[in-house]
């Protein structure tokens, strides 16, 4: 079948298909991207990183900013707000194995923004302005930026950014379409991701609200933009991920995995982390994302109360695994 949209193409970087993975604060480490990346994503995005935080580079800084190579190309996210200090960090990650800098003027988070980073960029265009100029000169490979439409609704500042940013040498913008004030409240603006898509030459990826494919597609074509950004909507379910990479190769999705198929992959997941990390870091970490892979089926719920108590790797793969046995044993419960 013949592909129904175009690949990404950032610098020397043709990405396909064109689904970025988005940069999630203690989610997407090198594991996770590793894990997630052969289900269809064509370009990772690590956490984002703090500026100032890799001036003294903590240990668990630099295993932010670590890759496996199995999930490139990579793209590492920076946040801060001081030019010089976004310079020397970009640097930092460039000589580390990043495929692209990305700057982050997106994050609604009060630890973020308090500090005048994330998103509260976007309250002074000119900062954003020279923050971008200085990482672009900083690296000699691409930089893009990830932002939201402004800091509220009377502030949208979204088209200048990205025009002051397309001036200075940044080579894509991702728009979440919300303001930072929205947090994640009410609906993305996909007129907005458009309206942006008409207003630069630079790749546009648009991001927020894409928890179906067919949806996701739609939104993509009809938009324009050259690639969508899927985040939250994929955790617990990279099988999303398969189902649109399908779709933008003119074919029909497999059907969705049965719920004890889905188990078995949490239980990579899990055993992945554990080897990587150690059991002490693994299994609290690990709470959070079977979390997301225990839902839609009988017993769902009380199954996720039981492995949130549990203390050892072993004690919750032995209650997961016993699940899988009974979803087997009894398909007909594998839907709640």
């Amino acid at each position: 079948m013949a592909r129904v949209v175009s690949a990404l193409r950032i610098g020397p970087h043709e990405i396909w298909p064109p689904i970025v993975l988005a940069p999630m604060s203690g989610v997407t480490n090198r594991t996770l991207r590793a894990l997630y990346k052969p289900f269809g994503f064509g370009l990772t995005v690590t956490e984002f990183v703090s500026s100032n935080a890799l001036q003294f580079g903590s240990k668990r800084t630099m295993e932010m900013i670590d890759q496996h190579g199995l999930e490139q190309p990579v793209s590492t996210q920076l946040w801060g707000n001081d030019p010089a200090i976004m310079a020397q960090a970009a640097r930092v990650v460039r000589e580390c194995g990043a495929d692209i800098v990305d700057i982050n003027f997106g994050c609604p988070a009060p630890k973020v923004t308090k500090t005048e980073g994330g998103s509260a960029c976007l309250r002074d265009v000119d900062r954003c302005e020279a923050i971008m100029r200085a990482v672009v000169a900083a690296v000699d490979c691409p930089v893009t930026v990830k932002m939201r439409l402004g800091w509220s609704e009377t502030d949208l500042v979204f088209v200048e950014v990205a025009k002051r940013g397309q001036a200075v040498g940044v080579q894509a913008v991702t728009l979440h379409a919300r303001t930072a004030k929205q947090f994640y409240r009410g609906s993305a603006d996909w007129e907005r991701i458009a309206e942006l898509k008409r207003a630069v030459d630079i790749p546009v990826i648009g991001n927020g609200d894409l928890a179906d494919p067919h949806l996701a597609l739609q939104r993509m074509r009809a938009s324009g933009v050259d690639a969508v950004m899927l985040g939250r909507a994929t955790l617990g379910n990279p099988w999303l991920v398969s189902e649109l990479r399908a779709l933008m190769q003119g074919e029909a999705p497999a059907p969705h995995p049965p719920a004890a198929q889905r188990l078995r992959f949490a239980v990579v997941h899990y055993q992945t982390m554990v080897a990587e990390l150690g059991e002490a870091r693994a299994v609290p970490q690990m709470r959070k994302h079977l979390s997301y892979y225990l839902k839609g089926f009988y017993g769902a719920s009380e199954l996720r109360e039981r492995v949130m108590r549990t203390l050892s790797a072993a004690e919750t793969l032995e209650a997961v695994q016993q699940t899988i046995a009974q979803l087997e044993a009894a398909p007909e419960r594998a839907v709640a």
